[in-house]
């Protein structure tokens, strides 16, 4: 095949990195995570939070990886628009990312919704939350704005992004993957040329196009965008004055915009950290199922995602606990977690934990036995509790006794079971009222 019908997909990508002369594009750049989505896939566990602040990989949050990731790539001057229930999500932020300096111009910024124009309507898209705050946008006298999502798990280097966008004098620049051609109608979907200009663009299409010369794959946005500043405010306000506009940039804007304007796609395998085998992580975890086997995943020997790389860190809010703690090691009550993940202020007292991972301050009483399962914060499990293949949600009391996870059937008189035989468990499923109103 000649390299007039070679596939983009096989195309090797070049290395763009922040050399010395783009420094001041970090610095130049406002970042605007959108974290006002309420994951309602994710079932009760978005009932009281935002799907951003759903906790994650024992000690952290979802939103936790973007606002790390822009930390990490020197975009430190940050945007957080959230709208459902946010008030877990603004507490995180206000405790866990006050650390950036303001006489350095750092910042995260809550951008809660306001009704600050005319229509005084609540954000109604993706481009619409970004129209509402675009005065807010314009103080910051930014020539690049980076926008992303608040709910997917991952670890990317945006200066990456943001050099390759310069580079290739684009008006707009969107973050793609590769995606199994039967996932792919989930996503806004993408045909390139060989330049890796976007030439079409489909919003969750019923038929998705292949990639060339991959018919079993397509290319996927992944919600990530860079715009130049005031292409993306003229564009906004464009949207705006649009009767029949849904305002949402995967709907709206970039079909719009991609045969009328310089669009490129950016290959996330060039921006990756700490591939594993060559392949990317990104990760929905917005049901249930995808959610379990993310955190699962982390207790593995060699897990895809990197929890424990010093060179990109994911910070958070960091509780002082006091370290776990394992008591007991008679023949019919040892206390021990094999396989496992294991946060602070945990106490394994007389029980076994396999291949699971216990958030912080995890109570685990004698003769329980907890398999496979995510244990949120500040749950108690009461004596003889058997646990297989369940989520627990935070501050559950679990009786003694109770068993979970072992026959579907009469898990769903009680509880939430997913397709692939998850159990949920809530506080309100055990007739516990932790929120009182």
């Amino acid at each position: 095949m000649d390299s007039q019908q070679r596939s983009p997909a096989d195309e090797s990508q070049a290395e763009y990195k922040i050399s010395s002369s783009y420094n001041h594009v970090r610095h130049d750049t406002l970042a605007l995570i959108l974290a006002g989505g309420r994951g309602s896939r994710l079932h009760q566990l978005t009932g009281w939070r935002a799907k951003p602040a759903v906790p994650f990989g024992g000690k952290f949050r979802i939103i936790d990886f973007p606002l790390s990731n822009c930390v990490n790539s020197g975009v430190r001057r940050i945007g957080v628009v959230t709208q459902y229930k946010a008030q877990s999500l603004i507490r995180h932020i206000q405790h866990g990312w006050s650390f950036l300096d303001g006489r350095f111009k750092e910042f995260v910024e809550l951008l809660p919704a306001q009704q600050r124009t005319a229509d005084e309507t609540w954000y109604q898209g993706t481009a619409d939350a970004v129209f509402q705050n675009v005065d807010i946008m314009q103080r910051h006298d930014a020539k690049y704005v980076l926008i992303l999502g608040g709910d997917h798990i991952y670890k990317m280097d945006y200066s990456k992004l943001l050099a390759e966008h310069i580079e290739k004098q684009a008006d707009m620049t969107v973050a793609c993957l590769e995606v199994p051609l039967e996932d792919a109608k989930a996503f806004g979907v993408m045909g390139v040329n060989d330049a890796w200009q976007v030439t079409t663009f489909a919003e969750k299409p019923a038929n998705p196009a292949a990639i060339p010369g991959q018919p079993d794959k397509a290319l996927a946005s992944m919600g990530i965008y860079v715009f130049n500043a005031r292409f993306l405010y003229e564009q906004l306000i464009r949207d705006h004055q649009t009767q029949d506009s849904s305002h949402d940039f995967g709907k709206d804007i970039i079909p719009y915009l991609v045969p009328r304007y310089r669009v490129f796609a950016h290959r996330f395998q060039s921006s990756c950290v700490n591939m594993a085998s060559g392949i990317p992580y990104w990760r929905d975890v917005g049901t249930i199922d995808a959610y379990w086997e993310a955190n699962i995943d982390l207790v593995g020997v060699t897990p895809q995602l990197n929890l424990y790389d010093a060179d990109w860190p994911i910070w958070t809010h960091q509780e002082q606990l006091p370290p776990a703690k394992f008591v007991f090691d008679d023949d019919n009550r040892r206390g021990q977690a094999l396989d496992s993940s294991v946060s602070g202020g945990c106490i394994i007292s007389g029980a076994t934990v396999r291949r699971s991972l216990l958030f912080s301050n995890v109570k685990v009483n004698s003769f329980s036995s907890i398999e496979d399962s995510v244990i949120l914060p500040d749950v108690v499990i009461g004596r003889h509790a058997q646990l297989r293949r369940v989520v627990v949600e935070k501050k559950c009391k679990i009786p003694e006794g109770l068993t979970a996870g072992f026959d579907p059937e009469a898990d769903r008189k009680q509880f939430h079971v997913t397709e692939r035989g998850i159990t949920l468990i809530t506080p309100e499923m055990l007739g516990q009222q932790i929120h009182k109103v």
